[in-house]
């Protein structure tokens, strides 16, 4: 029997689970807004429903969160792989990522976050729940969804539809280096 499997480097370990889609994390506060992508994000709870994402404490989407209370996950599509990594390794300090990329953000229903529809597949409009300790230690922030849309080509009746014709949708994850899988490989476990 040959043996296939090598040590794996323990900053690289994270990568071997599925941690969901990469996101856009979208906040304001005050007359500053901004849009970083994170690759670390799920649910935590059903009803009501909640969230964790990963956001590191020195970033300025940080700073805006804490301000605010608030922020929007963005689901984008495969047609938004090279703007997702663009405003991920980029400060929105210096510039609005917004307008420097010509994002077009509709306001959240709720919370008046700044949401981005074009190129994604759903977005969460989410309240932070505030866990000081869980925040500085590991850079996890909790929230409660206060509002959730999806683009009915992809995710209708509360299930995704990964098809040939909604290519340009489909979640992308994030696997390092800049480099992206879409979820549209749909395996079935059952008949």
């Amino acid at each position: 029997m040959t043996h296939h499997f090598r040590p794996v480097a323990l900053e690289h370990a994270s990568r071997l689970i599925n941690h969901g889609p990469t996101v856009l994390v979208t906040s304001a506060a005050g007359d500053r807004r901004n849009v970083m992508a994170a690759a670390w994000s799920m649910p935590v709870e059903f009803r009501p429903p909640r969230i964790a994402v990963v956001i590191d404490k020195s970033t300025f989407t940080k700073e805006l969160i804490a301000a605010s209370g608030a922020f929007g996950l963005c689901l984008p599509g495969t047609a938004l792989a090279k703007l997702t990594y663009a405003v991920g390794n980029q400060s929105g300090r210096t510039v609005d990522k917004f307008t420097h990329h010509r994002l077009v953000a509709r306001t959240g229903p709720v919370l008046g976050v700044p949401l981005i529809e074009t190129g994604c597949a759903a977005w969460l409009e989410c309240r932070l729940i505030r866990e000081p300790h869980t925040e500085k230690a590991y850079d996890t922030c909790f929230a409660e969804v206060v509002a959730a849309a999806a683009d009915e080509r992809i995710f209708a009746g509360g299930h995704w539809q990964f098809r040939d014709d909604n290519v340009e949708l489909q979640t992308i994850h994030h696997l390092g280096g800049g480099n992206f899988v879409r979820a549209g490989g749909v395996l079935r476990a059952q008949p």
